[in-house]
């Protein structure tokens, strides 16, 4: 049965250099690999759709949860919010998302996919489906389901922003 380990500090004495674990160890070099890797399977079909990926992630996220503030869309989309600034002005100016005041707060500006917008998603959403699909080739159902829940946990331990 496996240990449940305490986090370590900068104090502990079970901290571990980067060589000691190995970078074919250290899960965050693991998954900036995959992430850089899917992004660059699916640079081409963006290019072709004057997207980007910071553009991409913000038209996935509207797909599924639509009107967000852009601070939540930020979060959502995992892009710095002075990038995603730059990627909603050309959205925008596209035609692909619009800016829409909050009803309940007049400083707040949510961001909505238009049709268009949702057009150009549903267009390059079959390779990313493809590229997600291969991801996970040679995998069992059991084994990627115990992987994104453990992905959840992951993120529930580093969250730092709930919506």
């Amino acid at each position: 049965m496996n240990e449940i380990k305490p986090p370590a500090t900068e104090n502990s004495e079970s901290l571990q250099r980067l060589g000691e674990i190995g970078l074919s160890n250290f899960a965050p070099y693991l998954m900036n690999r995959i992430m850089g890797r899917y992004n660059a399977d699916l640079r081409q079909e963006m290019t072709g759709l004057g997207l980007t990926t910071p553009k991409m992630r913000a038209l996935a996220v509207l797909s599924v949860i639509d009107a967000l503030p852009i601070s939540e869309l930020a979060v959502y989309a995992v892009v710095e919010q002075s990038t995603l600034s730059r990627s909603l002005e050309q959205l925008t100016s596209d035609g692909l998302v619009r800016r829409e005041s909050d009803a309940n707060d007049s400083r707040v500006t949510r961001i909505a996919i238009t049709d268009a917008g949702r057009a150009a998603f549903d267009q390059l959403w079959p390779t990313m489906a493809r590229v997600y699909s291969q991801m996970f080739y040679g995998i069992a159902d059991d084994e990627r389901a115990a992987f994104v829940a453990t992905l959840k946990k992951m993120l529930q331990n580093i969250r730092k922003h709930d919506f």
